[in-house]
């Protein structure tokens, strides 16, 4: 009867027949020395993470699964949404109660992946974001400041008519002074104004591409700014800005708005690609 052919562990040389193996780079190792030589080592235990135990991986960082946890509450976040910060991994519950922005009307967190509106340095959940006068939400319309308050176009010019911006036959009139059509130019690219939209900082006018350009925040999925005539509606997760069209699994393309996440280095999957790496 013809003999089976010998397979042995590359490194410790013992015969590998009858017993479990690992194959890398069409090499064979036994357990023992796979987990000598290339197993990683967890973040939170330190010990080796061995071939009979799932690696979960953020960032070339390394857990067991029962390690894998919220380094404020001990959650679990196997198969949850986390975020990180200052290389802590949180639950995203912890995340939102340390870290997160608060709406400036209601004073709640706005969780991380919610829609939300952001003009000067101050936060609004989406539905929060209202027009003074109408109160309803103004959303990705334009909207102009005034004193406290932010009112959509159209109530705007209702309630100061004379402080509109508008265009006459003669002339401009921007903040209360006067204009000639020819001399009203965005302080950018120097284009004329007169009958465009614009929008300001510090006072200076901008045409819409010139403050794109210039200030808006970009889009991680499609590089575009994202911004309208005086503010910009985005999804915000760990210092990145999405549109809300753009906010979807990395692998199947499903939106993930409203919905739980993952993470895996720098891409955003849904729960059930994450789960499947």
């Amino acid at each position: 009867m013809p003999t089976s052919e010998r397979i042995d562990c590359h490194y410790c040389k013992d015969s590998l027949l009858g017993k479990k193996y690992i194959m890398k780079e069409d090499t064979q190792y036994c357990t023992k020395c796979y987990e000598n030589l290339f197993a990683n080592n967890c973040e939170a235990c330190s010990l080796p993470i061995g071939c009979n135990c799932k690696d979960l991986s953020y960032k070339d960082r390394h857990w067991h699964e029962q390690c894998f946890k919220c380094g404020k509450c001990s959650r679990p976040l196997v198969e949850k949404a986390f975020a990180a910060k200052d290389d802590l991994l949180l639950c995203t519950e912890c995340h939102a109660q340390d870290y997160s922005s608060k709406c400036t009307t209601c004073k709640k967190t706005i969780m991380p992946g919610s829609r939300k509106m952001e003009y000067k340095g101050n936060s609004w959940h989406e539905t929060c974001f209202l027009c003074h006068r109408c109160q309803q939400p103004i959303g990705t319309k334009s909207f102009i400041p005034k004193d406290t308050g932010y009112f959509c176009v159209a109530c705007f010019e209702k309630q100061f008519a004379y402080q509109s911006l508008y265009i006459s036959f003669c002339g401009v009139t921007y903040q209360e002074k006067p204009w000639h059509r020819e001399c009203f130019l965005c302080i950018g690219c120097r284009k004329q104004l007169s009958g465009q939209r614009f929008t300001t900082r510090e006072n200076y006018p901008y045409c819409l591409e010139c403050f794109s350009n210039l200030y808006a925040k970009k889009c991680v999925g499609c590089t575009k700014p994202i911004t309208s005539l005086a503010g910009a509606k985005y999804i915000s997760f760990e210092e990145r800005q999405w549109h809300s069209e753009c906010f979807t699994c990395m692998q199947c393309s499903v939106s993930l708005v409203g919905r739980g996440f993952l993470t895996q280095r720098d891409n955003i999957l849904c729960t059930d690609c994450g789960r499947d790496k």
